[in-house]
């Protein structure tokens, strides 16, 4: 097997790590706050919207069973990446839409899956989805890690 890693944001973690824990080759999910200022936040502070951070899911992944890019298309298919710091119901920027990249390969294969997105017309607005690099990835609390199966909830 041949592990890599893909992070990504799409709004409240649970959903989205269910739905990108179901993908064939993903081989582990852990949902976490990426992409802020404070050092090892806990799911209190990242709500207050003070933090910086962005709900996110860390997906390890056998790239000799899938790619990248199957995840990135993936990822655009799950949430709306045309609102801005909102899904749903969940408004704040802990529930922006973003892409964390592990290198540039993966940078470079985002952007222009965004860009072919764009240019699909499959969204009526532009999508606002971020890609930046990956930085500290912080585990939430255990409750958070699978709760949808923990709680039969889809």
């Amino acid at each position: 097997m041949s592990a890599k890693f893909a992070t990504f944001a799409a709004g409240c973690f649970w959903g989205v790590e269910d739905k990108l824990g179901k993908i064939p080759g993903v081989t582990e999910t852990k949902v976490g706050y990426t992409g802020g200022e404070v050092e090892n936040p806990t799911y209190r502070m990242v709500c207050t919207n003070q933090t910086g951070h962005a709900e996110a899911v860390r997906v390890t992944y056998d790239s000799d069973q899938m790619d990248y890019e199957a995840l990135v298309r993936r990822f655009f298919e799950i949430h709306n990446p045309t609102t801005l710091n909102r899904q749903g119901p969940d408004v704040g920027s802990q529930y922006r839409s973003a892409i964390f990249y592990h290198n540039e390969e993966q940078h470079l294969t985002a952007e222009r899956v965004k860009e072919e997105m764009n240019q699909s017309g499959k969204f009526p607005y532009p999508i606002v989805t971020e890609i930046v690099p990956a930085g500290d990835f912080f585990e939430a609390e255990d409750y958070h890690q699978k709760y949808y199966a923990k709680n039969r909830m889809r």
